[in-house]
């Protein structure tokens, strides 16, 4: 080995550690739920995406088991070279009516979605024109193609702000083509984007948008189909990205859109051309899970009625959730020591919720990140806030 580089990977890290920034992952010894073994202890777990409690719903689990046993454990090959099975041709059938589209092409990560679709729409001929608090798969596929994307050359409008993203859009019409991007529920705040607006400015300026749907999928819209449904924006929306990986339980993202752009993917998307095929079971668990998302209206309602009573109990106690609206709950800390030192008072208590700190945030804005599914219980959410109450004192 390197000694040089392995000092540098040292050093690093302790700065790391040094600042409050540095990390390590619990171990999950449990199927995912509301209640956790993490570490050899059972916890409350806060910071999961399974909004639906679907990842060990049964319905899905004998789907992905019934799927192995037909089309054994793996594809066996990249999509476009033969690892497209009928199940995964089945699963983009279902998205695009779940979606209202024409068209859905299945990637292996929502994070590989935006980096495969992103750089594959644009050329040194575009600009992108961000929100400011997009995911960084965002901001990461941006950087892979060959637009013009620059926050010092203001390409960047401040988060939600619609003056500011209209003034851009003034200031960029001689660029050929110009993609508005933006999350659809913010992953780290919590907060909705204002979709309608966005929209509205981008069809007088004759501009393009992409929502990244991946917190707003089984989330919100009709049966949880995402902000383009809850806004009734069908047929508006150029590019809707949306996750397999968080509410529906299982893995993957998809670029939901026209027939012609689905096409132009899968002959210019990297991710889909370089990466082998979900396992079939994978596709089997989805189906499995949109068909309880469109027929079973209780795990929705369980998501809002929990998330409804953790912002409001955390408010009476004085709590800053900084604005949420959506189940993705941050309690507001500030310095990232003090909210490290809240997130080991919390696991103490009995509760896993990650301290969220820099680079994820800006400095000084560390939060602890909250999420109640419709996995939590009644007993779950209040074991959990009198934790909260407990480990404040700590901190």
């Amino acid at each position: 080995m390197n000694q040089g580089f392995q000092a540098w990977l040292g050093a690093s890290l302790d700065d790391l550690k040094t600042k409050n920034l540095y990390k390590t992952p619990r171990i999950l010894e449990s199927p995912a739920g509301g209640r956790v073994r993490m570490n050899g202890k059972e916890v409350v777990n806060l910071s999961s995406n399974n909004y639906l409690g679907l990842a060990n719903h049964p319905k899905v689990r004998e789907a992905a088991v019934a799927a192995v046993e037909r089309w054994g454990v793996g594809a066996g090959a990249v999509r476009w070279i033969g690892g497209t099975t009928t199940v995964h041709d089945e699963l983009e059938q279902r998205l695009a009516q779940f979606k209202n589209v024409e068209a859905v092409l299945v990637f292996t990560g929502g994070f590989t979605a935006n980096s495969g679709c992103i750089p594959a729409v644009v050329t040194a001929e575009d600009v992108i024109i961000s929100d400011e608090l997009n995911h960084a798969s965002i901001i990461d596929g941006v950087r892979l193609g060959a637009a013009r994307y620059k926050k010092s050359d203001g390409f960047v409008y401040a988060h939600k702000d619609m003056d500011h993203l209209e003034r851009i859009l003034r200031e960029t019409q001689g660029f050929q083509k110009r993609m508005i991007i933006t999350d659809g529920v913010f992953s780290m705040d919590g907060d909705i984007a204002p979709l309608p607006a966005i929209v509205e400015l981008a069809e007088k300026y004759d501009a393009f948008v992409m929502v990244d749907d991946a917190h707003a999928s089984g989330v919100l819209g009709k049966n949880g189909a995402g902000s383009t449904s809850h806004f009734n924006l069908y047929g508006r929306v150029d590019i809707q990205l949306g996750t397999l990986s968080k509410a529906l339980g299982v893995i993957g993202g998809y670029i939901a859109g026209s027939g012609l752009l689905k096409d132009w993917l899968i002959n210019r998307g990297r991710p889909y051309l370089f990466s082998t095929a979900h396992p079939p079971m994978v596709a089997a668990a989805l189906i499995a899970a949109l068909d309880v998302m469109e027929t079973d209206p209780e795990p929705m309602r369980r998501l809002w009625a929990n998330t409804k009573w953790w912002k409001e109990a955390l408010a009476a106690e004085g709590f800053d959730t900084m604005g949420s609206e959506t189940p993705i709950t941050p309690v507001f800390v500030g310095d990232e020591g003090k909210a490290q030192t809240f997130e080991r008072a919390l696991w103490d208590e009995g509760v896993y919720a990650l301290s969220i700190v820099y680079p994820t945030v800006a400095l000084g804005k560390a939060r602890i990140r909250t999420m109640p599914s419709a996995a939590h219980t009644e007993e779950d959410l209040a074991f959990a806030l009198e934790a909260f109450g407990r480990a404040r004192e700590r901190v």
